[in-house]
């Protein structure tokens, strides 16, 4: 454990000595993190794993994201770490429970709005198109093969962003699985943690992402679109978000891919991309994803 030992010794001069022993957390599959006690502080220390550029990751992004929701109050303090590493404050709290973001849709969809028109200028962009053609290149690149459900989701890919036309680029979390949501057990607050795939990007891939990795329905969708546009959403903003369930379903999918070629852990990388190829392919099939390219371009 050299890496963690050289943060622990610097951080030690700006944030006081080590008290205990560093507690390994749970939960990541890209990154080790730890729980440490410094000069009666708490801290969560964050490793960031081996070749995690070539997952589109920008360790710069992340910390500039991570200070803006910090300010905003949606996130925990960010402390700067040595060779990469990010130290953000431990919140007392935990994981939401299941079904906990779709109740607080509005809660999350003002956090998010408040995000994406903040000044912050992120020094990388997020596309899922260019992503996945990153992602091909780099499994290419490490001698693994595409499975052929990747061309579907190309395809599909494009087919959304075409028919949801260009957007002012934004600051963007890009990655709100339920694991990314805790609440602070001293204000209930619900904040946002894991900012490394934050990126300037379309603000409505936010909404998606959020909606299908928490199990969104018609209605809890409705509240987060009212809470986010601060009106009555039209037909054009709901597609928005039923298409943009769809990209993010090809963005994990593709991870998976990538990510059975690049990492060590032990961990079923190849059935999460199948999940996710399957959950598109249904939703591309179905003659409502017809209907939502209409309506998101009309």
């Amino acid at each position: 454990m050299h890496q963690l030992d050289a943060v622990l010794e610097q951080l030690q001069t700006r944030l006081g000595p080590l008290e205990g022993e560093p507690r390994p957390l749970s939960g990541g599959i890209t990154n080790r993190n730890f729980r440490v006690r410094l000069g009666g502080g708490e801290y969560v220390v964050r490793l960031p794993g081996e070749r995690s550029s070539l997952l589109g990751i920008d360790r710069s992004a992340e910390r500039l994201a991570g200070e803006a929701a910090a300010a905003l109050g949606i996130g925990p303090p960010v402390f700067e770490g040595a060779g990469g590493c990010l130290v953000t404050e431990f919140i007392e709290g935990g994981p939401v429970e299941a079904g906990e973001p779709a109740q607080r849709a509005p809660e999350l969809g003002r956090a998010l709005r408040a995000f994406h028109d903040c000044a912050v200028q992120l020094p990388v962009d997020f596309s899922v198109v260019g992503l996945l053609e990153q992602y091909a290149a780099t499994v290419h690149a490490g001698g693994g093969e595409l499975p052929g459900d990747y061309a579907t989701a190309r395809s599909v890919a494009a087919r959304i962003t075409a028919a949801l036309g260009g957007v002012s680029a934004r600051p963007c979390h890009n990655d709100l699985l339920a694991a990314n949501i805790i609440r602070s057990e001293h204000e209930g607050r619900l904040m946002i943690v894991d900012w490394e795939y934050a990126g300037m990007g379309d603000p409505r891939f936010d909404l998606g992402n959020l909606a299908v990795n928490n199990d969104f329905g018609d209605a809890d969708e409705e509240r987060l679109l009212l809470a986010y546009h601060g009106s009555e959403p039209d037909d054009a903003m709901r597609a928005s978000v039923k298409l943009m369930r769809v990209l993010s379903d090809a963005r994990e999918a593709a991870w998976g891919v990538v990510q059975s070629v690049l990492s060590e852990l032990d961990f079923d990388f190849d059935g999460y991309a199948r999940e996710h190829f399957e959950r598109l392919s249904s939703a591309a099939a179905a003659p409502d994803f017809e209907e939502w390219l209409a309506a998101a371009g009309g």
